[in-house]
């Protein structure tokens, strides 16, 4: 029999996977861009700077000192144009200004239509990390079952884990959803 404690890590795991997979969706969610400025949209912008592929917060900061523009203040004056380039070649759809010292990107105002794309987008992510919590759960539940397969747990156990492992998705799921109306909420706000 297998003891207590190794079932008991296998559903930790799982938890564990499933939380890393909420906070992959939120960071995920955090570079859809809304009405607003925000330094997390251009996180995950790729600056090629002497030879490297960098992500922008690396080479320069990034500030937010009005509701509708980011100000990007490299460390080397040199990185400017790169940074200009990578900002271009993003899905962001914005256009920097640069006056040879800071790079500044207006956010324009969301028209309804450019709202439900976004919407859109927001929903299709937040599903793929609903498919993966699934999956994670799937994970899990084969585990347990090879493992009464073998005889290292009873059936009772069994039930009662994937009772366990159940709650934990639904509960996990339940964030995602928050997760997706508090994102929601941001892009309709006006």
């Amino acid at each position: 029999m297998a003891d207590e404690s190794f079932v008991r890590d296998l559903v930790r795991d799982g938890d564990t996977r499933m939380q890393k997979t909420i906070e992959s969706t939120r960071h995920d969610l955090q570079a859809i861009r809304t009405g607003r400025a925000n330094p997390s949209l251009v996180e995950r912008v790729q600056v090629s700077y002497y030879g490297s592929d960098l992500p922008l917060p690396q080479v320069a900061t990034v500030t937010a000192p009005e509701p509708r523009m980011l100000v990007i203040t490299p460390w080397d004056r040199s990185a400017l144009p790169a940074i200009e380039r990578a900002i271009m070649k993003s899905d962001l759809g914005l256009n920097p200004n640069s006056d040879g010292i800071v790079v500044r990107l207006i956010i324009p105002a969301l028209t309804e239509e450019s709202r439900r794309n976004l919407i859109r987008n927001v929903h299709k992510r937040v599903e793929e990390g609903k498919v993966a919590i699934r999956n994670i759960r799937r994970d899990v539940i084969e585990d347990l079952r090879s493992l009464k397969k073998s005889g290292d747990i009873g059936e009772d156990e069994e039930k009662r884990t994937e009772a366990d492992v159940q709650k934990l998705t639904d509960r996990h799921i339940h964030d995602l959803d928050a997760i997706q109306k508090k994102k929601e909420e941001e892009l309709l706000e006006v």
